[in-house]
């Protein structure tokens, strides 16, 4: 029993430890990602708009349009709803396989994480010989259940968001464009459903959550088998 208390007291004083060297409160950290985001959407020029207007145009942005999605806090701009255009459909109740191409970029400049805004986090945008993780697009299994969305990355290769990340589910932020995107199964980079995204770390990969920090994506939805 003595042995488990000075474990509790090791993992307190680590925590403890950890709070101090980052020297900030979650509040004080959220308002800096807020104030991050803010200025990002400055220095980009874009457009936000609101769930309202987002509706009254059916659920289409224009070039560097962002609709602010109050609840999850997720910045989502269209790019190309899916090869069907408006004529498709957006995906129904069930499972669905997804293949998606992505590029995670920094919005917050983290010293302690060695990162700053603008980086790129992580790319997977095609093969530029630089990293195996570039060969295969990220693979999930998508669960829609009336209106909840969940999905779970594959573990299948070693180089993956799962292994990266340490787990297999896929940030909420990347489910929220499924709503509203009409992806199918094609080879073409022009029609494939594509978004633009700011994400806030509620809504992000693990280390995000953990860390409190926003990523800017660009992230394609293909239908796999």
């Amino acid at each position: 029993m003595r042995g488990v208390y000075i474990l509790l007291i090791s993992i307190v004083v680590c925590s403890c430890l950890q709070s101090c060297d980052n020297g900030k409160t979650y509040a004080e950290m959220k308002e800096d990602e807020a104030d991050a985001i803010h200025a990002w959407i400055l220095s980009h020029n874009y457009q936000i708009i609101s769930e309202r207007d987002f509706y009254n145009q059916d659920t289409v942005t224009n070039e560097n349009q962002f609709v602010l999605f109050e609840e999850s806090g997720v910045y989502m701009n269209i790019m190309c709803k899916g090869p069907n255009g408006e004529n498709g459909e957006v995906l129904k109740e069930g499972s669905h396989e997804i293949l998606s191409r992505f590029v995670e970029v920094a919005v917050q400049s983290r010293d302690e994480l060695e990162f700053s805004v603008g980086d790129t986090l992580l790319w997977n945008m095609g093969n530029t010989g630089n990293s195996t993780l570039e060969l295969f697009p990220e693979e999930y299994k998508l669960t829609i259940s009336s209106s909840s969305y969940s999905a779970a990355f594959q573990t299948s290769r070693e180089y993956s968001m799962a292994s990266i990340y340490g787990t297999t589910s896929v940030p909420s932020g990347w489910l929220v464009p499924l709503k509203y995107l009409k992806p199918g199964r094609t080879t073409s980079s022009e029609k494939v459903a594509r978004v633009r995204l700011i994400v806030p770390h509620g809504q992000g990969t693990s280390k995000a959550s953990q860390y409190v920090y926003p990523c800017y994506y660009e992230i394609t939805y293909n239908l796999g088998k």
